[in-house]
């Protein structure tokens, strides 16, 4: 049996949207570090991670910040691009 109350302080449920407006959503711990989420979303979207930035707030995201370390709530987006490399 779970405490409902406990999880709920533990986990967070955030979406990651693309530029093309879809989400993806992810459940994750407050401590865990972000990477494991930016690793996930590019193995499900199949994306090169280097190639992906990640943003919160306006705030380009660390692999090492936790949601915790960004006061993230449960709910919270993050946007997701692919970084377009210069051209001719």
């Amino acid at each position: 049996m779970t405490d409902t109350a406990t999880d709920k302080t533990v986990h967070l449920n955030v979406k990651v949207r693309s530029a093309t407006g879809e989400e993806v959503y992810f459940k994750i711990k407050k401590n865990t570090a972000l990477k494991k989420l930016m690793d996930a979303y590019c193995t499900r979207e199949n994306l090169i991670p280097a190639s992906v930035r990640f943003m919160f707030d306006g705030n380009r995201l660390k692999p090492t910040d936790t949601p915790e370390k960004l006061d993230m709530e449960d709910g919270d987006m993050i946007d997701a691009s692919v970084e377009q490399t210069g051209g001719y």
